[in-house]
């Protein structure tokens, strides 16, 4: 499956970056033409970080003993060993399939056919412009994931913001399954004047303007408005690690210079409010097993039969798996 795990403009051309994502340590770079290559950070011949060396006509260059690797992993020059030596075959490095779109870096895990290309929001016509910020949290990545799916939270923890105070009573929510990696929420908080909680079925969609929508297993979009909406992604770094990455598209002007400048203006309150959430999250404990869910949780339950059931994710974040440092 693809997984989103950096902005593209973490990778520069010319320039190795050295990362860790899914409990493995990566390297990434991109070739003259602008392609995206990914490797374990790892050379085969003695071990040393390739992140440390450099980019030499589209390759990555071991900073030990100079072998240079293609984007496959494979050894296509050994300095040391003279122009007119063939390479050794049996030595390669391990690639790490990539794929690169809407500004994003996906890599593929797991053993399943792999996809033509990662799913990604299609709501998003016409917002080209957009500010970003991200940051590691010490957290799992389902309680960076789910901390999103939670609408039970808003009143309390964002109390000053977007949590609007008194707006207690949590109807539903309401959620749409699109199929089995992707589901939208539809929120639905008021003042609890002392009515009863509506159910999923009693609430009319026609009503509600926003939504959130997530896509398995790290994309969440929050529509705001018509031009404006929140994208965010969640790269797991180890099992008690997560990189955020928050961006905010809008389309205030139609000029993309001017809107990106609204959005970098506008882009400090959901730092903010990020923060907030930042607060709580830190003190959860990152094990999910023994929690007990109500029934605003749906999303996030939902979410766990995807996660849970995701093999091959849970075995690339626990940390004891054999051969994880």
């Amino acid at each position: 499956m693809w997984i989103a795990v950096l902005s593209s403009n973490e990778v520069k051309r010319g320039r190795p970056i050295g990362v860790k994502r899914l409990n493995m340590n990566l390297v990434f770079w991109r070739d003259r033409s602008g392609g995206v290559h990914a490797l374990l950070d790892d050379c085969p011949h003695r071990r040393a970080k390739l992140s440390l060396g450099k980019v030499v006509d589209d390759n990555i260059q071991c900073p030990y003993h100079g072998f240079e690797f293609d984007g496959s992993g494979k050894v296509v020059k050994v300095p040391a060993l003279g122009k007119s030596s063939k390479p050794p075959e049996y030595i390669r490095a391990f690639s790490i399939p990539v794929y690169e779109a809407h500004d994003i870096i996906w890599i593929w895990y797991g053993s399943g056919v792999r996809s033509e290309k990662p799913r990604f929001f299609d709501d998003l016509d016409g917002l080209s412009a957009y500010s970003e910020y991200s940051e590691t949290w010490s957290v799992s990545l389902p309680r960076a994931v789910e901390n999103q799916l939670d609408v039970f939270h808003l009143p309390y923890v964002h109390y000053n913001t977007i949590g609007r105070g008194g707006r207690t009573l949590v109807h539903g929510p309401l959620v749409k399954i699109v199929d089995d990696y992707s589901f939208i929420v539809y929120p639905f908080n008021e003042v609890d004047r002392g009515q009863r909680p509506l159910r999923s079925n009693e609430i009319n969609i026609a009503m509600l303007k926003n939504y959130l929508w997530f896509i398995y297993p790290n994309l969440w979009e929050n529509y705001i408005s018509k031009n404006m909406r929140i994208v965010a992604f969640f790269a797991p770094v180890d099992s008690n690690n997560t990189k955020i990455y928050i961006r905010l598209y809008m389309k205030a002007t139609g000029v993309k210079a001017l809107d990106m400048l609204i959005t970098k203006l506008i882009m400090p309150l959901n730092i903010y409010i990020l923060h907030q959430d930042r607060r709580v999250v830190l003190t959860q404990t990152n094990d999910i097993t023994h929690d007990k869910l109500i029934h605003a949780d749906v999303p996030i339950a939902l979410y766990r039969r995807m996660y849970f059931s995701d093999k091959e994710l849970n075995k690339l974040l626990d940390d004891r798996t054999p051969g994880k440092k």
